[in-house]
């Protein structure tokens, strides 16, 4: 655990997947075909003020959900990467891109398509529910489940180590 919160300070970049991680992984099939998602507002509120803070905040998925896309996009992050199977391309492009080092991010994922990236990423993490490969190779298991606050947690942790957490700059919306 002090590994863990010592990589907290270096923190610039959080990533995260979005099924398991930003919602449970449900996904409601209409008879139409229409999909939805629940989103937790705690996950939401963390994720905006991240964003308000200067932190780059990322999500790849593999599906291709316009939902989540516009409630990413309503919570302020413009790095929306929908439909990406092999994700270790698209995050090691990303960081090239951004000219950010793998040391400062901060990755979330639940499932088998993340390991990959979490194996070179400086602070990998996972939901409590997690497969137990990715728990395997995570630096931090958050107690709550994907959209149950695991995001809220991982934020407001790395906001708290770096003085960012109830700065009453960052609440002058």
């Amino acid at each position: 655990m002090e590994s863990f919160l010592h990589k907290l300070k270096d923190i610039t970049t959080f990533i995260f997947d979005v099924d398991g991680v930003l919602t449970d992984g449900t996904v409601f099939v209409t008879e139409s075909g229409e999909q939805s998602r629940a989103f937790n507002i705690k996950d939401g509120y963390a994720i905006q003020l991240a964003v308000k803070c200067g932190y780059n905040v990322c999500a790849v998925s593999g599906s291709r959900s316009k939902s989540a896309l516009y409630r990413l996009n309503g919570w302020g992050v413009q790095d929306v990467y929908m439909g990406i199977h092999t994700k270790i391309v698209k995050v090691k492009n990303y960081l090239e891109e951004k000219s950010i080092i793998h040391e400062n991010v901060l990755y979330m994922g639940d499932d088998i398509p993340e390991l990959e990236v979490m194996k070179i990423i400086g602070l990998p993490v996972c939901p409590a529910d997690a497969v137990e490969e990715i728990k395997a190779v995570s630096m931090y298991v958050s107690p709550y489940a994907g959209g149950k606050g695991c995001v809220r947690d991982v934020i407001e942790k790395v906001l708290k180590v770096q003085g960012k957490w109830m700065n009453e700059d960052a609440y002058s919306w």
